[in-house]
């Protein structure tokens, strides 16, 4: 018998695998969490499914997603990942990419580690949405303003309310598979 997905990821398998592995799943360590920020960063304006493609191009290229390398990223590390034809060569999201390290770090420090801060918006639960079809999910809401606002108050950059509840869905904050998805029960 065939499993019933989210229309979105249908007919690809790479999307496919995504849905079925990771979207939607609660993430609570701060090293995906930061992966997800990226990601969707370097999304913006973009198909998931572009990012997606390219996602082993950009953990090569950012040393693995690791916020602790890239806040010390110079110059030199930029110019060269801006002529890696591997990833989404934009030199404002690799720049905000350095200045978003600093700013996660921030909030590390502030709170303890980010996951502390940004499941605190959720009060450290998943929000379990009964979306019937694709057309049912918004692209934001009005916590997702509320994060997206406070984020740019702490320093960073490309982290609209669009890009904001990606990243909620993506790590689970929300549950926006569809009520007939097989994975709306098991995340």
């Amino acid at each position: 018998m065939k499993k019933h997905r989210c229309g979105w990821c249908v007919g690809d398998p790479l999307y496919e695998a995504y849905h079925d592995e990771e979207w939607g799943v609660p993430v609570y360590d701060d090293e995906t969490l930061f992966e997800f920020l990226i990601l969707e960063t370097f999304q913006a304006g973009l198909s998931w499914i572009t990012v997606l493609k390219k996602r082993k191009n950009f953990k090569k290229a950012f040393d693995n997603f690791d916020y602790k390398k890239i806040v010390n990223y110079k110059q030199n590390k930029i110019d060269t990942l801006l002529l890696d034809t591997g990833i989404i060569r934009n030199k404002l999201k690799v720049n905000a990419t350095v200045s978003n390290a600093k700013a996660f770090i921030k909030i590390q420090e502030e709170f303890g580690n980010f996951s502390k801060y940004i499941w605190g918006f959720v009060n450290g639960k998943p929000i379990n949405n009964e979306f019937k079809s694709l057309s049912d999910i918004p692209a934001n809401t009005p916590l997702s303003d509320v994060i997206s606002k406070d984020l740019k108050k702490r320093g960073f950059k490309f982290v609209g309310t669009t890009v904001i509840y990606a990243h909620m869905q993506a790590t689970g904050m929300v549950n926006d598979h569809e009520i007939n998805c097989f994975r709306h029960k098991e995340v």
